[in-house]
Formats: C-alpha cells, structure tokens, sequence
C-alpha cells in the first residue's frame, strides 16, 4: 500500500499567512500536533503545537518562522511501511505526501495509518483469535502455521508482542475459523501455552483496541 492511497480525506493545511491559532483550531478539529503548512501546492512544512507555544506564534503569522518547520515529508509512492517507520523515528501525528513534481497533494495522520493497518492485518475479517505464549528462542512461525494448517484452518495475519526484559513474547493469530477448539487440542498436543482464544465477535473489539494501543504505543505518539 502507498502512501498516495493513504492520504486523508479530511484533513486540511494552512497557509504560511495564517497567524498560529489557526493551526492549532485545525490540529484541535482533527485531533492532531502537528499541521502542513502549504502556499498553494508549495509544501513549506509542519508546524506543531509545540512550535507554536515555543515561539509564542499564536497572534502571528507562521512565514515569521518558516525556518523552524518541519520540512519531512514523503512521496506518492513510498510503502505503508516506509511511512510508519518515518512517524515513529520523527514522533508525528501528521506527515506530508508530496507528488511526482514535488508539489503537495495530501497528507496522512497516524490514525488513517492505523486504520489501514487494521485492514492489511485482516484485523476486521470474520475468524477467531489465539494468543500463544512462549519463549522467544522457541518461536517458529513455520512449525505454527503447519499446526494451523494441519487443523484445515488458515492464518489471515499474525503479531508478535514481546514482553519487554524478558525473552517471554505473545503470538497473536487472527484466524478464518470461528471453531477453534480442534486447534487448540493441537496447541495443547505440541506443548504450546494457550494464553486466550477470542471466538465471540463481540470479544473482538476490546482485543483490537488493545492492537490499536499497543500499535499507538509503538508509533510513540
């Protein structure tokens, strides 16, 4: 998935003119820290909420102190991952997507960027959910999915949570069988520590908030 399929349908900029509380009323409207600041399809930067109280920017406009952007950005073109890996390394809320011109045409938040993930990981798939508990050294996803497989079931994605100081981690299995008690027999048969089985969909919303929050977590925002 690229960045130019990512890009929000909402969010808007502001232009360099504008004095600082405009930005921070759009940042409040979508819930954000940071804003592109853009003159026409020119990309200027990102200017934060921090930024803003820094400089004492509220009663003036942001060109005074457009060396103190944020300038990062990504092209059209750059993968899901590439941009994930940015937010979190430059710890945003928002970043620009530039086009084949070098010319601004939207910008992604890291709630779209969850969003999309939910959807890459089959998170919202109809199926049940495992959680495996073990050693790191003991981690094989191969010897995982031939139990899985073995069961005529199918892994639609898979998380890996390791517990931090430890070498104990959470296998996460989002599955395309709502029936998971063969598979569980099976875990079970193969010294495996079955740590919680989801299998009522109304179960599911807790389990993927706390992936939201853990993905938040990561992200560092």
């Amino acid at each position: 998935m690229l960045a130019e399929k990512l890009i929000s349908d909402s969010l808007t900029s502001v232009k360099s003119a504008e004095k600082g509380k405009i930005a921070l009323k759009a940042m409040d409207v979508y819930r954000v820290s940071h804003i592109p600041v853009v003159n026409g399809t020119k990309y200027l930067g990102l200017v934060s909420d921090k930024l803003i109280y820094d400089l004492n920017l509220l009663e003036v406009p942001i060109e005074t102190h457009l060396d103190k952007l944020n300038t990062s950005h990504v092209h059209h073109n750059q993968h899901i991952f590439e941009i994930a890996i940015l937010m979190y390394k430059l710890k945003l809320s928002v970043l620009a997507v530039l086009g084949p011109e070098h010319q601004y045409i939207g910008s992604i938040t890291l709630y779209d960027l969850a969003r999309r993930f939910a959807k890459l990981f089959s998170l919202e798939e109809t199926g049940g959910v495992m959680i495996l508990e073990m050693n790191i050294n003991n981690y094989s996803l191969t010897e995982i999915s031939r139990i899985v497989e073995s069961c005529d079931i199918k892994i639609l994605s898979s998380f890996t949570d390791r517990k931090h100081g430890t070498n104990i981690m959470d296998v996460i299995l989002k599955l395309n069988n709502e029936d998971l008690s063969v598979l569980n027999e099976a875990f079970m048969r193969y010294d495996y520590n079955v740590k919680a089985v989801y299998l009522d969909q109304s179960e599911f919303g807790d389990l993927y908030k706390d992936r939201f929050d853990l993905f938040m977590k990561f992200m560092n925002i």
